[in-house]
């Protein structure tokens, strides 16, 4: 008789943390470093906030409430003990990490030693997927960053989180090592656009400057028009996570993060998008307001990117911003928030 699989997501009532939730249980099994398929018969969504009702209502939901960090230290009440899967999102974001050294220790490195212990403690060997950023990457004088990032370009993180980041993928690489998980830690680039309130990170304004020119308000571009980020939408962010949880070892390869695809867009074009899908009168909602902790901070971060790894696990980049922009449009329609023009608009 299969038995059944208990997944758990930290960060789960977070943006990515909810998606990747809903679509696991909409699949309604998952196969674990290429093993056989099973039916997820628990899901546990650790954060330390309420998860959306519709994901609390299902009964395969099961909802760990507490602060990451103060949680774990209590080794008798981790939700990781009997986990099959582990997708590890939960995170203090980069500005907030920047303003607060503490903070960002706390959050991203305390957190997922105390994630990656719970998971050796069990004795499970579970398949833990480590949510990293592409802020591992940054240029100095004497390694400056390639023209365009490769799988085996060297992370030279010129920010808090991105160090932070880095550090989770190096503990996770070496429990991988020693035999405690089977770890797969994967490299987000900025994803966008996300729905609701921004949050504190750097990249914030760059779901910003769509999200709120389409409801009617005003947003800021804090960064030169012809800057150059990388983005990916929510739907490939999940299919990313999910690829990495699913891939048998000799696909995964060596323990290194594997950079997720994105599209690279200056945010002028960005705003010359929200102009072609909405309209003129949308777009002028976009101011240009300089700040300089903020540019700094994105202009540190590469843009382009070369993703063979990810491609050899059947990853592929978004068509295109406006492919972005207009599935967040069909998407956020029917809640009233936006309004959808023509695809031929």
């Amino acid at each position: 008789m299969m038995t059944g699989m208990n997944v758990v997501i930290t960060g789960g009532a977070g943006f990515i943390g909810g998606r990747l939730a809903s679509a696991i249980l909409a699949a309604g099994s998952l196969s674990a470093a290429g093993a056989a398929s099973r039916p997820v018969t628990r899901l546990t969504l650790v954060d330390h906030v309420a998860p959306p009702a519709l994901l609390s209502r299902d009964p395969r939901v099961a909802v760990w409430q507490a602060d990451l960090v103060a949680g774990l230290a209590d080794r008798d009440s981790s939700p990781l003990g009997d986990a099959d899967v582990v997708f590890h999102l939960a995170a203090a974001v980069s500005a907030d990490c920047e303003r607060d050294f503490d903070l960002g220790l706390r959050a991203n490195v305390e957190g997922t030693q105390l994630v990656l212990a719970a998971c050796r403690q069990s004795g499970r060997v579970p398949v833990l997927v480590f949510a990293s950023s592409v802020a591992v990457f940054g240029g100095t004088g004497s390694h400056p960053l390639p023209d365009a990032v490769t799988d085996s370009t060297l992370p030279v993180p010129q920010s808090s989180y991105g160090v932070q980041k880095l550090i989770g993928e190096q503990l996770v690489a070496d429990y991988s090592r020693k035999g405690f998980i089977q770890g797969r830690s994967v490299r987000l680039a900025t994803v966008c656009v996300r729905p609701g309130r921004p949050n504190g990170a750097a990249s914030g304004f760059l779901s910003g400057i769509i999200r709120e020119p389409l409801a009617g308000l005003r947003a800021n571009a804090p960064v030169p028009p012809d800057t150059e980020v990388a983005v990916s939408s929510p739907a490939r962010a999940v299919e990313g996570l999910l690829r990495a949880a699913t891939a048998a070892p000799q696909q995964w390869g060596d323990p290194t993060a594997v950079n997720l695809p994105s599209v690279t867009v200056t945010v002028g074009e960005m705003v010359a998008t929200l102009e072609r899908v909405a309209s003129p009168a949308v777009s002028a909602l976009v101011g240009w307001q300089p700040d300089r902790a903020t540019a700094a901070i994105v202009a540190g971060w590469p843009a382009r990117f070369t993703t063979t790894r990810a491609a050899g696990l059947g990853l592929r980049p978004d068509a295109g911003f406006e492919a972005i922009v207009r599935s967040y449009l069909r998407e956020h329609a029917s809640a009233g928030l936006v309004e959808v023009p023509s695809e031929n608009q």
